[in-house]
């Protein structure tokens, strides 16, 4: 059972805040790594922090369990908070999210979806990302795309 499980325990439906380390993968061309889940929105891939981990191993085990990568580097990107990262689950669970954005564009490992998780991971042209992406990604995108691509000229 996980840290966030154990706490459920606990104090049942209770908003918890949660650290979740998040990870823009980028290619050499600047296209972006998008994950599908099960609700069929898009994302980029990450999750939640274990007790005794930080934010980095967080981030880079998040990423091999659901999409098979190693991880070698990251920038920190941004801290993300607030009002627009609460989210209430249909079965009455309510958290607010703190999200530690890094970008990647050093890894190894073939794209493998875990299947449980993560349904399907494909790069995506900024300009061009798909319908179903998660809102508060797809703000974050477009106000950033320019440090997005600063970022990737100093990586490749």
């Amino acid at each position: 059972m996980g840290y966030v499980e154990s706490l459920r325990e606990i104090v049942g439906n209770t908003p918890l805040i949660l650290v979740r380390p998040s990870i823009l993968i980028l290619n050499k061309t600047g296209e972006i790594l998008l994950v599908r889940y099960q609700d069929n929105t898009w994302g980029v891939p990450g999750g939640l922090m274990e007790l005794g981990e930080s934010v980095e191993e967080c981030a880079k085990r998040e990423v091999e369990e659901e999409i098979g990568l190693q991880i070698k580097n990251l920038t920190l990107f941004g801290v993300f908070s607030g009002k627009e990262l609460y989210t209430k689950l249909r079965n009455g669970h309510e958290y607010y999210n703190i999200i530690i954005g890094y970008i990647c564009t050093d890894y190894e490992g073939e794209i493998k979806p875990d299947g449980a998780e993560v349904l399907e991971a494909k790069f995506y042209n900024l300009a061009a990302l798909p319908d179903r992406i998660d809102p508060f990604i797809k703000s974050k995108m477009s106000e950033y795309v320019g440090k997005i691509q600063n970022i990737l000229k100093s990586k490749c």
